[in-house]
């Protein structure tokens, strides 16, 4: 079997940025561009300068119980997907072709025959009717920014942080160049507040 590295290489890979193996040059990376994290949270215009004002400032957040959980659990549910649906871990931060401060890391990716599939893994507490819309926002920017066609969101429900299923549930996101188009447009108005 041909590993990650010996297939042909698809376009993202020339606009590799850093890796999140190398946190502290990953992170400032992250600090001067647009992320799939940050464009999760824009849901209008309005919340903009929020976000530009922790992006330069730092928020303080160093995490919480459900982010640790989230951090312990997700090599597992990536070991399922990859298990299930052949996805492999992804380690790095890419930027969109044309702009090199719209960035994304996805947590796993596969590539066959030349196409390139995204995974995103979360854990909630919550039952999902749908995913919900700042994870859909985080997707459709991953898929701009690496050229994908679609996502397989994966996401564990817990209580008290033990697993309530045996597997993952997960669903097939489809690229929406309309929603995309909108997220480069908040993100670009997001770099100009970070400028100034």
């Amino acid at each position: 079997m041909l590993s990650l590295w010996d297939e042909p290489p698809l376009p993202w890979r020339q606009r590799i940025v850093a890796h999140s193996d190398d946190r502290l040059g990953w992170l400032r990376a992250r600090a001067r561009g647009v992320t799939a994290t940050d464009v999760a949270r824009m849901s209008s215009a309005t919340v903009l300068k929020g976000i530009s004002l922790e992006k330069l400032l730092g928020t303080g957040f160093g995490g919480n119980a459900f982010t640790e959980h989230g951090r312990v659990r997700e090599p597992e549910i990536g070991r399922w997907a990859n298990r299930v649906y052949g996805m492999r871990h992804s380690t790095a931060l890419v930027h969109a072709e044309g702009n090199p401060l719209h960035l994304a890391t996805p947590d796993g990716l596969r590539e066959r025959d030349g196409v390139l599939e995204l995974c995103e893994i979360k854990t909630t507490v919550s039952r999902w009717r749908g995913i919900p819309r700042s994870y859909l926002r985080q997707v459709w920017w991953q898929q701009y920014v690496f050229g994908a066609e679609r996502t397989l969101v994966v996401w564990e429900r817990h209580r008290d942080f033990i697993p309530v299923d045996v597997e993952p549930e997960c669903r097939w996101v489809d690229r929406d160049e309309n929603e995309i188009h909108r997220l480069v447009d908040l993100a670009d108005r997001l770099l100009v507040l970070m400028r100034r």
